[in-house]
């Protein structure tokens, strides 16, 4: 993923968990609905996230559409994927 947007998931990130701080714990659910969102709306459709302590995962993404990092306890996966319309026979 490009520096710009690997930088746009990081600061989306801490400002969700900020935003969170009045909680003990923030909902994974929550803030993987909240950056697929700010990706959709800013990137194109078709990223998903997500976000827990301890996950395996393995996904087929688009070229410079992925990336994964780790904020405090909770590691954070987003990837894009390919968007191909349907053909009708």
């Amino acid at each position: 993923m490009p520096a710009v947007m690997q930088d746009r998931a990081f600061r989306c990130t801490r400002a969700l968990l900020d935003s969170n701080s009045d909680q003990k714990k923030p909902s994974p659910t929550h803030l993987a609905m909240a950056l697929k969102k700010e990706f959709d709306s800013r990137y194109g459709p078709a990223w998903h996230c997500i976000v827990g302590k301890s996950f395996g995962s393995f996904v087929t993404h688009s070229s410079g559409g992925f990336v994964y990092y780790s904020v405090e306890k909770l590691s954070f996966l987003l990837f894009k994927t390919q968007v191909r319309p349907i053909k009708n026979r």
